[in-house]
């Protein structure tokens, strides 16, 4: 019997639902509940084939434990090892080397200093930075927001410089991007699960919170919706992420990345609406299942992005001819 946990905080609708999906399908060999820790030991792992993440970016002993879950043979997703290195920043970087088109973005060192550090701390930073080539190559209106977080959390829409500096002085030790405004004729929000099974939503970031999946839009044509489709996929694949949302602008006819940092995205039956819950669930469920039937304990049952593959095998094949070199001496000398 391979189990599936699922690991979750206050979170209740889709947990459950998920638990419970998987349990009525009535597989012989699996099944599904919700995540039960105790002790954790070092390189110890326990009986999890898979588990699916939604707290521990919040709950930092939860980090460490599937960490140690993954090593002994879990598939845990999302990768935690690349959930923890990951940002929003670093994303952009990435979008742009795969071809997918994103807002103009610049980060911007925390307002203040971090714990620990004195002003000799910064003797490589210039000061003070080169505002206005900033705010000229950004424009404005702009939105600043963290580096790394999700949510709307510390998110800002500035009209002009004096909203910026006003803004970024609230910011304390945070790191900030400042990003373009995409003034937008659609939007969408996009689960992505295993990397295959997309679900594209029209979406209103500007409706209240309860009202966001209603858009005023018709619908958009198959064209557009093709583009948006291959965007997700591309940057969900060079990302790694097995469950993730990529929210897209469209301006001009153009889909922009906005936002696909998503490792642990809403899902809950109120926000997203009863037919979004419903695929959610399904397709979860349908991606875990798949997972626990290819997992073998003691391997790296991990999904790694083509970002860190294709990385990998070029220092890979970097390294081979000295191993070889190293080989042959050796035998020359015996």
């Amino acid at each position: 019997m391979k189990k599936i946990g699922i690991l979750h905080g206050m979170e209740r609708s889709f947990p459950e639902a998920f638990v419970e999906h998987i349990n009525k399908m009535g597989l012989k060999d699996i099944k599904a509940e919700s995540v039960l820790i105790d002790m954790v030991e070092q390189g110890v792992g326990d009986d999890y084939a898979v588990i699916i993440d939604r707290i521990s970016q919040d709950v930092p002993f939860y980090r460490a434990y599937l960490k140690n879950a993954a090593i002994t043979g879990t598939a845990v997703i999302n990768n935690p090892f690349w959930w923890s290195a990951d940002e929003k920043f670093f994303n952009n970087a990435l979008a742009i080397k795969i071809g997918v088109p994103v807002p103009k973005t610049v980060i911007l060192p925390s307002h203040e200093r971090p714990t620990d550090t004195s002003d000799s701390s910064f003797s490589n930073l210039k000061f003070p930075l080169s505002w206005e080539k900033i705010f000229e190559h950004i424009g404005f209106p702009a939105y600043m927001k963290p580096h790394a977080g999700g949510g709307w959390k510390s998110v800002y829409k500035l009209n002009n410089m004096d909203d910026f500096f006003r803004s970024y002085s609230e910011t304390g030790q945070l790191v900030m991007m400042l990003q373009e405004e995409i003034i937008f004729e659609d939007y969408f929000r996009c689960y992505c699960l295993g990397g295959k099974y997309v679900r594209i939503m029209q979406y209103e970031p500007r409706n209240p919170h309860h009202l966001r999946y209603h858009s005023n839009n018709g619908p958009a044509s198959a064209k557009l919706l093709k583009e948006v489709n291959d965007y997700v996929l591309q940057l969900c694949h060079a990302l790694g992420y097995d469950f993730n949302t990529v929210e897209m602008a469209v301006r001009n006819g153009v889909p922009y990345a906005i936002d696909f940092c998503n490792p642990a995205p809403d899902a809950d039956l109120k926000s997203v609406g009863q037919e979004n819950f419903d695929w959610v669930v399904e397709h979860a469920s349908k991606m875990a299942i798949e997972r626990a039937q290819s997992q073998k304990f003691g391997k790296d049952n991990l999904t790694w992005g083509t970002f860190i593959k294709n990385s990998v095998g070029i220092e890979v094949a970097s390294l081979k001819p000295i191993k070889e070199a190293t080989s042959k001496k050796s035998k020359s000398k015996t």
